[in-house]
């Protein structure tokens, strides 16, 4: 613990060295722990700023609200909606990066006319491990990245979130719903609204860590392979209600819940391409 704690510090300096903060805010583990310390150590110079599209949830910018009202932190909603970007419909390799630019471009401009001098976003240590096109967007416009200058990983995270009692530091890990989508897929508004629901639904069944990734008219559902008992004693009940949704076939990835699954699809287009 002695070494988290002197990473916390770490990330206090970071911020305090900034002198004023805009935190990109969507109420996940990670942001709602770096808006939480900048509100600690900056004080009103630390806002939040969230932005509101049809790939984000309004259970996430409820919670992203709440949060920021019952702790007393100035919060920006901004309109940003994706499917306007050039090009994001297509759903191309570089989606989430044609995303982070435009999103961290409008955030900039509304920092700026708040007298804030910088954003922040919370990306950690274990996303260097990953294919994230979208840290590009982030170095070219200057972002910050305290969490990954203070080297702190997810799960150290969590630690310091439940000892600081926030309620996010056993929140299951989220994901904008673009990244439901094969690469190559086009997003569309419907398709979107059906894996949300889709998901709205496993969780109200009381699944915590849920994915349903959608294959043109297939729900390949994660969850935990803890929970695959309860998931196939439900499958009668899940495969009429996603049905309901608009899915044709609803099946269970074996392989379970992971991170950036999707991502795969990328090592066969390249096998493809050689």
């Amino acid at each position: 613990m002695d070494t988290l704690h002197q990473k916390k510090q770490h990330l206090e300096e970071c911020l305090r060295r900034l002198g004023s903060v805009a935190v990109a805010f969507s109420s996940g583990v990670d942001s709602t722990f770096l808006l939480k310390v900048a509100h600690n150590v900056l004080g009103d110079r630390a806002i939040a700023i969230t932005a509101r599209s049809c790939s984000f949830p309004r259970r996430e910018l409820d919670e992203a609200t709440r949060f920021c009202v019952d702790e007393g932190i100035e919060q920006v909603i901004v309109d940003s909606e994706e499917l306007d970007i050039d090009g994001f419909r297509q759903n191309p390799k570089n989606r989430c990066y044609l995303c982070k630019r435009e999103l961290f471009t409008k955030i900039l401009a509304v920092a700026a006319a708040h007298g804030i001098d910088h954003v922040a976003e919370g990306s950690n240590m274990d996303d260097n491990g990953d294919y994230r096109p979208g840290l590009m967007a982030v170095a070219e416009l200057g972002i910050e990245s305290p969490l990954r200058q203070a080297e702190l990983t997810k799960d150290e995270i969590r630690l310091l979130s439940r000892e600081m009692g926030l309620p996010t530091w056993d929140k299951p890990s989220f994901a904008c719903l673009a990244s439901r989508f094969v690469y190559g897929e086009t997003i569309s508004e419907e398709k979107l609204s059906m894996v949300d629901r889709a998901e709205q639904r496993l969780l109200d069944m009381g699944f915590r860590q849920v994915r349903v990734r959608i294959h043109g008219n297939i729900a390949r559902i994660e969850v935990l392979p803890e929970e695959f008992p309860r998931l196939i004693a439900a499958a009668a009940e899940l495969d009429r209600d996603l049905r309901a949704l608009g899915f044709l076939y609803v099946t269970l990835d074996l392989g379970g819940y992971r991170m950036g699954s999707m991502n795969r699809t990328l090592d066969l287009q390249a096998g493809a391409d050689a």
